[in-house]
């Protein structure tokens, strides 16, 4: 008997892209057991717009994040498979059959995450170039991973309930899926990429947005993740080329800062052709270690558009760097805060409780 799917969407303030998200859900075959938005607390249109595609909207008493709206809707859900989503992504026609598929050919597959597509929905130059990242990053890791992604990742809803789903101490958009991954994996769980999983990405990014999604929403949260599991897997955008990447352009910015500050009271670091040597040498070497995400972004793109993304991709090596520095500083007060805000279990089998205060 094929497997259920549950589709399980958190909303705030996604008025502009929900409608669109949703229609593209109807186009799936086979067609989902059910379509459950959660509202988190919106002040838009949000949930008005779910109701009339005949979606289930479940609305929060008020705004608690996208992790407590997931497993609200997680809660409610019936399906065997839960299908999350985010508002911002469209779906392909075959999604929900590659997610059947993949968990009927395997029982033993626990998780099934996605990527987005190599065609953003955005035309700006920022949000083509970082959703064009997380498509490369996504699409050249392995297959067997250790990380759960909400924007398009699957799961077996006795799975999720027997890990007590995502960790609500997360209250904005952080790396929940993450950290609930690093605990399935850690208690033996099998997560598999599946790279012809794709959906599109609507989101319209701005540098500056870029930049503090990167060094608070991204690198100050994986730092706290390594330093709770006390692990580092070289996948994703943790890998080799990654770190090294990061650490050559952190050196050369803390370098430049040094020779400005001295260069302020007139003593000079380096003579002028040091530092252009030294410059050189370090776009050099990041290019190198990421040629093949530029030749990624040429092939669809063209080079003049690769060339110009590499202030982009230094200060997200940057911020990450930053971040990683921020993270262990903030650390004894996050391990603290988690804590006492939250003791979840940690993977115990009835941990998860389905009741919900929520409205339909």
């Amino acid at each position: 008997m094929p497997l259920t799917v549950s589709v399980i969407i958190p909303v705030y303030n996604a008025a502009r892209y929900l409608q669109a998200s949703l229609e593209h859900l109807r186009n799936l075959s086979p067609p989902p057991l059910e379509c459950l938005v959660v509202d988190d607390g919106s002040t838009d249109e949000s949930a008005a717009i779910a109701r009339r595609a005949g979606a289930i909207v479940i609305c929060a008493e008020a705004r608690r994040g996208p992790a407590v709206a997931r497993n609200l809707g997680a809660r409610a859900a019936t399906g065997d498979i839960l299908f999350f989503l985010d508002a911002d992504v469209l779906v392909y026609p075959d999604a929900a059959s590659r997610v059947v598929s993949a968990f009927m050919a395997d029982p033993a597959l626990d998780a099934l995450i996605g990527s987005y597509d190599d065609a953003p929905g955005s035309a700006s130059f920022v949000s083509q170039y970082r959703n064009l990242l997380h498509c490369f990053v996504h699409q050249n890791s392995r297959t067997e991973t250790s990380t759960f992604w909400t924007g398009c990742g699957a799961v077996r809803r006795q799975v999720f309930e027997a890990h007590s789903g995502f960790r609500e101490t997360y209250w904005k958009p952080y790396l929940e899926d993450i950290e609930f991954g690093w605990r399935l994996t850690r208690a033996g769980r099998r997560i598999r990429l599946d790279r012809q999983l794709r959906v599109k990405h609507l989101k319209n990014w701005g540098i500056w947005e870029t930049f503090t999604t990167d060094l608070l929403g991204r690198a100050v949260p994986w730092t706290h993740l390594i330093l709770r599991f006390r692990s580092m897997p070289a996948d994703l955008n943790l890998r080799w080329e990654h770190r090294l990447s990061v650490w050559l352009v952190c050196l050369l910015a803390a370098a430049a800062a040094l020779e400005v500050g001295r260069g302020a009271i007139g003593v000079p670091l380096a003579p002028p052709w040091l530092w252009a040597a030294a410059v050189g040498g370090c776009a050099t070497a990041v290019v190198l270690l990421n040629l093949g995400f530029y030749r990624f972004l040429a092939e669809r793109k063209g080079w003049w558009f690769a060339l110009r993304t590499l202030p982009l991709h230094c200060l997200y090596f940057l911020s990450g760097g930053a971040g990683f520095a921020l993270g262990l500083l903030l650390y004894p007060l996050e391990a603290r805060r988690v804590t006492a805000a939250e003791p979840q279990p940690s993977g115990e089998a009835g941990a998860y409780s389905r009741s919900s205060g929520s409205s339909k």
